[in-house]
């Protein structure tokens, strides 16, 4: 007679008898779930699993998952892929700068971050490498996409003063 156990849930579950293949086991507990009829009408009987059919990575599952939880998915990337998509953002953020000097900073800034990346040791030797931003194109460029100042109005000149009438000399 074989062995049972309980489950956390209370139910008594057979317990694989010694010398038999776990393989044999586990077919006979499926023939005798067939014969008692545990398998009869249920949803989706004779369709086709969903998703078997495409190739997907544990990557793109975790992706996938991410997405779906609302998690953003530029938290998954390793540290010189986020310099990298930042670097490629930095034209975009730069537009929305009013002076040439912030345009500089911005960039000078992430320049440093990524001199600071460089320093630091890879967890892997094919870990991505950033690039430094080219301040001087990245201004031009900023410059080059800013619309042209509004023109200026000359305002009207005021009338001439006149002399107070106890400054005017008589005729």
């Amino acid at each position: 007679m074989p062995r049972a156990a309980r489950c956390h849930d209370g139910a008594v579950v057979e317990r694989k008898p010694p010398g038999m293949s776990f393989e044999s086991w586990v077919d006979a507990q499926i023939e005798r779930g067939l014969a008692r009829g545990d398998f009869a009408d249920l949803a989706g009987a004779g369709k086709p699993l969903q998703g078997l059919d495409r190739d997907e990575t544990a990557y793109d599952w975790a992706v996938a998952k991410a997405r779906r939880e609302g998690i953003d998915t530029a938290a998954m990337l390793p540290p010189g892929l986020v310099l990298r998509r930042e670097r490629d953002r930095l034209p975009e953020r730069a537009a929305l700068l009013e002076s040439e000097a912030a345009v500089r900073a911005l960039v000078e800034d992430y320049n440093a971050r990524v001199e600071t990346f460089w320093r630091r040791p890879q967890e892997s030797r094919w870990a991505p490498v950033p690039g430094l931003a080219d301040v001087e194109a990245l201004v031009a460029h900023w410059r080059a996409t800013r619309p042209p100042p509004p023109p200026v109005t000359e305002a009207p000149a005021p009338p001439p003063r006149r002399r107070p009438w106890w400054r005017r000399r008589p005729g």
